[in-house]
């Protein structure tokens, strides 16, 4: 599929071929929540953390005899049934057991978020920015020229240094690398704006079996 290529500077620019794949899937709703939960469970902090019986401190010297006292058995005070012991299934900090999903999974789910954004003709593509864009008056007046809000600017490392400045203090808009694409954030913004570079670079690794 063609996409037309916007300018920054308004000068003249050819299209862009994007493989059909990429652009023009049918969405699996089910499949892409799936890999936002993921993505999700990989973000959050795990801060809470208990000790377990082998973590308190204290004697290990049996509290009662193993017979002849009429009660139940009990080998120290560590033991969770006491006040002081261990949590027996506690949460356990770092060490948490975290949701894995399959790396062609995570492909297909970005490709086919990629495919939402455009059949809602909010994919768009730019022409790489080669000269530093300083003031940010200069790159809102793009955006407000090709009725842009809400916006995710997915960028390659050249054309980044290059509108870093710019358009970062803009109210709703976020700058990304290419390589940091992500599900979540497309769906966070209503527009996504890639530069050619970027989407190509995307393309590539979408459609890599090895990768």
């Amino acid at each position: 599929m063609k996409f037309p290529i916007l300018s920054i500077d308004g000068a003249k620019t050819d299209s862009i071929e994007i493989s059909d794949k990429l652009v023009k899937l049918k969405v699996n709703h089910k499949l892409i929540k799936f890999v936002i939960d993921w993505q999700l469970n990989h973000a959050k902090p795990r801060i809470a953390k208990t000790k377990q019986r082998n973590a308190i401190k204290g004697s290990t010297k049996k509290i009662v005899p193993q017979k002849g006292g009429g009660g139940a058995r009990h080998a120290s005070k560590k033991a969770p049934l006491f006040v002081g012991g261990g949590v027996a299934h506690g949460p356990k900090g770092a060490v948490y057991k975290i949701k894995k999903i399959n790396k062609k999974v995570r492909k297909l789910a970005l490709a086919q978020t990629i495919s939402k954004k455009n059949s809602d003709k909010n994919l768009h593509i730019i022409a790489d920015v080669k000269k530093e864009i300083k003031k940010t008056k200069e790159f809102n007046k793009f955006l407000m020229k090709n009725k842009l809000a809400n916006v995710l600017i997915i960028s390659d490392s050249d054309s980044m240094k290059n509108i870093n400045k710019s358009a970062r203090n803009i109210k709703n808009v976020k700058l990304i690398k290419e390589e940091g694409t992500n599900i979540y954030d497309l769906f966070k913004y209503k527009n996504v704006i890639m530069t050619s570079t970027s989407v190509k670079r995307i393309e590539e690794r979408v459609l890599n079996e090895k990768n």
